[in-house]
């Protein structure tokens, strides 16, 4: 058993206090109303069973099929459930962060509330993550979805982040994942992130493993997801691509084709130039000058877009006392073993 699993055993104090939990269990729930008392369940029965102490944090994304009135009345009779009622649907990205900041876990799962992930896999997550990583994402490897509207897509979307991101992952669609709790409290989410979140971690400087996990038909309700979702990702995907390669250095994109734009400008009015001065020609109707003209205002602009975006850039990071860099660990010698310390 390793050092961190020893401090997952399920204890408590003589006065009977709150002790930080060793997992927070996040749920995003919408519309789940049937799914909700069998996920509860299954998720008690998988932790209590591995003796892990535990929370679980159901957040409802502004559900109007009764399931926030059935969060509240199960919080009321469970003290391993906390319900976070959104006043309106938000989207499951900032579900998923409003469970982040409640959560008091040293290790925080997530999963989906339609029972399609297996709380039962939540141990063998938890225990890959003793092995040294700070993310470990799910791969349903068997996946019970339609072939065609959701299969299909997901396949080509995660290729695609694959190769935008460099994380290779076989399912970045699998919601249920584990992390460190201070890999979490470094990543901000916003827009459809949370599909995202091994890239934000990765940028954090995570070490990722991924590990097949069960995946089951949909019981009850109807899947949430469909294919018009598919443009919002991209977008996300482009700010994703943009964070892991510009983030700290905005000028070097826009400098770079501000530069270009300029530089190609500079060639189109110097040949302008030539033609009016020397060959004697007129210039006044050719499409080339209006070119000219738009490739030296964009250049100009694009150059200023960038000083901007490093001022925003150095701005956001002083204000918030945020590094620009991330430290795994701290290694120093003893003060028996420094040196001028032995006679």
């Amino acid at each position: 058993m390793t050092m961190l699993s020893s401090q997952r055993l399920l204890a408590q104090d003589g006065a009977g206090n709150h002790i930080i939990p060793a997992v927070s269990v996040v749920v995003p729930v919408y519309n789940e109303v049937e799914s909700i008392p069998h996920l509860i369940e299954a998720i008690a029965s998988s932790l209590t069973a591995a003796q892990l102490t535990y929370e679980i944090i159901c957040v409802d994304d502004g559900s109007k099929d009764g399931s926030a009135e059935l969060l509240k009345q199960i919080a009321q009779t469970r003290i391993d459930l906390k319900a976070v009622l959104l006043r309106r649907n938000y989207g499951q990205t900032a579900a998923m962060a409003a469970g982040f900041n409640f959560a008091q876990g040293q290790a925080i799962v997530t999963l989906d509330g339609d029972l399609q992930n297996d709380p039962a896999d939540i141990p063998l997550l938890l225990a890959k993550l003793d092995e040294g990583y700070d993310l470990v994402s799910g791969w349903r490897k068997n996946r019970q979805d339609a072939a065609l509207t959701r299969l299909l897509p997901s396949k080509i979307a995660n290729w695609l982040i694959g190769r935008v991101t460099s994380v290779e992952l076989h399912d970045y669609g699998c919601s249920l994942k584990a992390y460190k709790s201070e890999l979490v409290a470094d990543m901000n989410l916003y827009g459809e992130l949370h599909r995202f979140l091994p890239a934000l971690a990765f940028i954090e400087g995570a070490r990722i493993a991924e590990l097949p996990v069960r995946h089951h038909a949909r019981k009850y309700g109807r899947s949430k997801y469909g294919l018009w979702r598919t443009f919002r990702v991209l977008m996300d995907l482009l700010t994703i691509w943009f964070m892991k390669t510009f983030l700290t250095r905005p000028m070097h994109v826009f400098g770079m084709l501000g530069l270009l734009s300029l530089f190609v400008g500079t060639l189109l009015g110097g040949y302008l130039t030539f033609i009016k001065l020397v060959l004697g020609e007129s210039i006044g109707q050719r499409p080339l000058l209006i070119l000219t003209v738009v490739m030296l205002l964009a250049g100009i602009q694009l150059f200023s877009f960038g000083l901007l975006a490093e001022l925003l850039m150095r701005t956001y990071h002083e204000s918030q006392g945020r590094p620009i860099y991330r430290v795994r660990e701290v290694v120093e010698p003893t003060i028996n073993n420094r040196v001028g310390d032995k006679e």
